[in-house]
């Protein structure tokens, strides 16, 4: 049986997600925007997964629903105003391949760098986020080592230059407090335990979009398309259980983290030890190579780093930001864990992934 420790890929979906869906998929399968009875009732589910979503956003703005958060974050990238857009190095490749694209187009970038720890280089920050620019866009925990950015200084470094601030909450959202100050979240269905398929953007009013896809005009005209009622009652349903079961889930994970903290002592830390979320673990170890102990423990589901970009065979971007080797970056691991995890699960894991390292030849 596989123990399963990748929650930053995708999270197992809660039972009581699959149970609203599974009616909306089989026998109430109108659309939402048709105008009959069992239209306008698949609409209202709609709008009930809509104000669940909502109740974990800031105030004073509207959620659009998405295939998922890189349409979002794609949204309101390039569907922002003229100006220069500022990121981070470490950002999801959402975010990095869309202003790359840009910038090949002529559109003015800045990528900050980040320090060994994973955090954003604030001075960097404040000289490059001036008048003239138009989005600041960041990630609120790092999908791969768990580092929570200081978004909320570097929103109000935005709006001091007149500038919107984009945060991807997709890691974040339900568990780590999304700044009210934000102008435009980015969020994900199947992080929270909801179903794949399904993001939000949340835009603060006042501010302006281009829609990037045309057509029916739904969601507002910003993003046309039939939406599916099952999908986004799965992800209200998913967004509620967040909000009701905050506390226990929290308290889950922060025994997990203690109990993974001393399971891996021959390990190291990438990222900074305090200001990160404690469901990620991203460990390194001299002398081993991650993918020969991904083949090595068959049994356990962990990762490398981003699920999106795991077949590239290159160093992950993040690692290499924090000024690690190929070395140490091809031997580090992320283990993700979360509401379903149990100690047991995490103290086989670590026995096995710890007995593969040591045939490897790594130094305990």
């Amino acid at each position: 049986m596989t123990i399963y420790l990748d929650y930053q890929a995708t999270t197992p979906l809660a039972p009581e997600v699959f149970d609203v869906m599974a009616p909306l998929l089989r026998d109430q399968f109108a659309n939402p925007h048709s105008a009959h009875r069992p239209g306008r009732a698949a609409a209202a589910q709609v709008e009930v997964a809509r104000e669940e979503i909502s109740q974990l956003l800031p105030a004073d703005g509207r959620l659009l629903f998405t295939s998922g958060a890189t349409e979002a974050l794609n949204m309101a990238i390039q569907g922002m105003g003229a100006g220069r857009i500022v990121t981070i190095a470490t950002e999801h490749a959402a975010v990095l391949d869309t202003v790359e694209a840009l910038a090949r187009e002529g559109r003015e970038v800045t990528v900050l760098p980040i320090g060994p720890d994973g955090l954003v280089d604030m001075e960097a920050a404040r000289q490059a986020i001036v008048p003239g620019v138009a989005l600041v866009a960041a990630m609120l925990v790092n999908n791969e080592i768990g580092v929570i950015q200081p978004v909320e200084a570097l929103a109000d470094l935005a709006h001091a230059a007149g500038a919107s601030f984009l945060c991807d909450a997709v890691q974040g959202y339900g568990r780590v407090p999304i700044p009210p100050t934000s102008d435009i979240v980015a969020i994900s269905g199947h992080k929270i335990h909801g179903p794949k398929g399904i993001g939000a953007l949340w835009i603060r009013d006042g501010v302006i979009l281009r829609p990037l896809i045309h057509g029916g005009g739904q969601e507002g005209g910003l993003r046309s398309g039939t939406l599916s009622p099952a999908l986004c009652a799965g992800f209200g349903m998913a967004a509620r259980l967040m909000r009701e079961r905050a506390e226990a889930d929290r308290a889950h994970v922060e025994s997990l983290w203690t109990l993974a903290r001393g399971l891996f002592r021959g390990w190291t830390l990438n990222g900074d030890a305090d200001r990160r979320y404690h469901g990620n673990l991203n460990l390194r170890r001299e002398g081993i190579d991650g993918g020969r102990l991904l083949s090595d423990c068959r049994h356990i589901a962990f990762s490398l780093g981003s699920a999106c970009a795991s077949g590239s065979g290159r160093p992950s971007h993040v690692l290499r930001a924090l000024g690690l080797s190929d070395g140490q970056a091809r031997g580090s691991v992320r283990i993700g864990f979360g509401r379903y995890t149990t100690p047991a699960e995490l103290e086989d894991a670590a026995q096995a992934i710890d007995k593969a390292a040591a045939m490897q030849g790594a130094p305990r």
